[in-house]
């Protein structure tokens, strides 16, 4: 068993937050060490929970839409690491799911970055993964940051979080789907096409 896939295992197995969760916890986390492009999502839902799958839900439907990414591609770990800020669905909250549990991204993403040295870009998606992998102070709101991404290294791209509400968000800012999905478009395809 390689490093990784042993580190994988004990991530799967992590049960650090099960007495706050009260349910079993289930870690949902995809990564090999070739990956080059790695998307730090916020947490699982309740259907990735169920299905052990990450991203297997309407967002993870709009985000390879965005993406322009079949599912083969999307769920090749060794092109696509997918690492949420909270590696377990963190149960339900009074306006929808709560957010990501804080004990995970101190724990395994160090170790799991360790693995993966072809990461070439790195997609943070949505405010939790933006506040623990951009410059403190950076912008104001998520809407700054997502219209702000050419201003950080080129291998950081900040995205919304692709949940059902972010078309409310995507009609209230045109500039996201003229401007910025061509961009992480490119990037993407750049990235996986340069082995």
């Amino acid at each position: 068993m390689s490093d990784l896939a042993a580190l994988l295992a004990e991530i799967r197995a992590c049960r650090v937050c099960e007495k706050a969760l009260g349910f079993t916890p289930r870690p949902i986390v995809q990564a090999g060490a070739g990956a080059r492009v790695l998307i730090v999502g916020q947490a699982p839902g309740s259907k990735v929970h169920a299905s052990g799958a990450p991203w297997d839900d309407d967002s993870g439907d709009r985000l390879r839409g965005w993406l322009g990414l079949d599912r083969e591609t999307f769920y090749d770990p060794e092109q696509v690491a997918l690492v949420p800020m909270g590696l377990c669905y963190p149960g339900k909250g009074n306006g929808g799911d709560l957010p990501p549990r804080r004990e995970c991204a101190p724990l395994w993403h160090e170790p799991l970055l360790a693995h993966m040295a072809n990461l070439k870009l790195t997609l943070l998606v949505g405010q939790y993964a933006q506040a623990a992998y951009l410059p403190r102070g950076f912008a104001a709101s998520m809407t700054e940051t997502v219209r702000r991404h050419a201003e950080l290294p080129a291998d950081l791209f900040p995205l919304p979080h692709p949940a059902w509400r972010s078309r409310l968000w995507i009609a209230r800012h045109p500039w996201f789907e003229a401007e910025v999905l061509p961009a992480v478009r490119a990037k993407v395809t750049q990235v996986l096409q340069n082995v």
